[in-house]
């Protein structure tokens, strides 16, 4: 040993032996080695696995985020739309949401979140962005009831924006179309006409998109020609809503039919309606 340890002579015999016991340190190395592997692999899956189920349930919350975001961005634009009709309008106006629909086929009305504690009033206008929607029939403290205007007890003076021609526009229970009556069959009509409120009456404010002629019938043999025309308004969709306070012709005297003093609507006389519905 102190020979080959000076001067390294049974290197050679080491080299060999070492080849020849390596197959046995590998066997006998083996099951500590596998167990291990097989210890760092179960727990190399254990947390893959955790990671996993952890990146599913972000992306969960994070899709259900964008949802909310994108809910949020699309009220945002209505809101600066709405902001931008206020602006337009120029009298006092108050934002509101819609609460409820009511779901009979006929019966177009909508439940809205201001009421009397709000200045809300009986016969009030509703605006959405795009045009006149229906005014307030039933008055709460803190909610309001509205009829829309396609509603078949429903009426609204309005006069053919280019040219000036007065006439009235009626609810038909179709919430995409409305009845344009008393125009003679030689009045001067064209699809694409824009109708907009005249203000007569005292209830809707003047000059504001009521509803785009959409289709013109004229018989030879009947007075009058069959007009219909579809609402501006959003009446399906738009979820937030304007109410507003008309400007007064005096500004000395308050605004039509205040919340204190609106004139109660008779049982025989729809309260939607700006003046007695032609049978």
């Amino acid at each position: 040993m102190v020979v080959d340890h000076r001067f390294n002579l049974l290197k050679e015999v080491r080299i060999a032996l070492s080849v020849v016991v390596y197959p046995i340190q590998y066997a006998v190395n083996f099951p500590l080695t596998a167990g291990g592997w097989m210890s760092e692999s179960f727990t190399t899956r254990k947390t893959l696995q955790e990671e996993l189920d952890q990146l599913k349930t972000s992306q969960l919350v994070n899709n259900a985020r964008l949802q909310k975001l994108a809910a949020l961005e699309s009220e945002n634009q209505r809101l600066r739309l709405l902001l931008d009709s206020s602006f337009k309008i120029g009298e006092r106006v108050l934002i509101a949401e819609l609460l409820a629909v009511d779901l009979a086929p006929f019966t177009h009305q909508v439940m809205i979140n201001k009421g009397s504690h709000q200045g809300a009033y009986e016969g009030q206008p509703l605006l959405d962005a795009h045009g006149i929607m229906g005014q307030v029939t039933r008055i709460g403290p803190l909610t309001s009831t509205v009829m829309l205007i396609t509603d078949p007890n429903h009426a609204i003076p309005v006069a053919i924006n280019r040219n000036g021609l007065r006439t009235i526009a009626l609810g038909n229970g179709n919430p995409n179309e409305m009845e344009v009556i008393h125009l003679p069959n030689d009045a001067d009509l064209e699809v694409g006409d824009l109708l907009i409120s005249t203000g007569l009456g005292g209830r809707f404010p003047e000059g504001y998109p009521v509803a785009t002629i959409t289709q013109i019938q004229q018989n030879p043999g009947q007075p009058f020609a069959l007009v219909t025309a579809a609402p501006t308004a959003k009446l399906r969709q738009s979820r937030e809503v304007l109410l507003v306070w008309p400007t007064p012709i005096d500004e000395s005297q308050p605004p039509a039919q205040p919340a204190d003093t609106a004139e109660q609507p008779s049982a025989a006389t729809p309260a939607a309606a700006t003046q007695e519905r032609p049978q």
